[in-house]
């Protein structure tokens, strides 16, 4: 296959604001852009980098040494021009995070107009819902719609 012309740097830490750190020394070290982050179970955290391959050396160097220096630094890693599938996968993770709160915004507008029974179908099937089944069916609307908006504001937050 045909190889990209960019390179993919990539930098993980344990712990978010040490990737916070690493990305923003990155993004202000050299001419890269920042395309997603990504993580994984016990704290684990990568940032994703690309830019053309001295740049992105640059930028990872930069990134693991702030990372270091703000919390643990795990693995650093580029890789020079990767083989196109790897950056359709790394596409694939952005509009994937992007598709989940696109559906989460459009399930949860119009709240109000909502009857208890569709509130409480909603909050069923939202995975991480701060209430537990039993809460959930106990529920008055008022307390449900708080707790839903409350839900779609902390997933905004987190795509940011």
């Amino acid at each position: 296959m045909e190889g990209a012309a960019f390179s993919l740097g990539m930098i993980e830490t344990w712990g978010f604001p040490a990737l916070v750190a690493a990305a923003d020394a990155a993004a202000k070290a050299a001419d890269v852009k920042i395309v997603t982050y990504q993580g994984a179970d016990a704290g684990i955290v990568t940032v994703y980098v690309i830019g053309d391959v001295s740049s992105v050396q640059a930028a990872v160097d930069a990134g693991a040494q702030a990372a270091s220096r703000v919390g643990k630094l795990l693995h650093v890693h580029v890789i020079a021009r990767p083989d196109a599938s790897v950056p359709r996968m790394i596409w694939q993770l952005v509009q994937g995070k992007e598709h989940k709160q696109e559906q989460l915004e459009a399930v949860t507008e119009g709240l109000e107009h909502k009857s208890v029974s569709e509130l409480r179908k909603l909050a069923r099937s939202l995975a991480d819902f701060p209430l537990t089944g039993v809460e959930i069916s106990t529920a008055r609307k008022e307390e449900l719609l708080l707790h839903l908006r409350e839900f779609e504001a902390k997933r905004g937050d987190e795509k940011k």
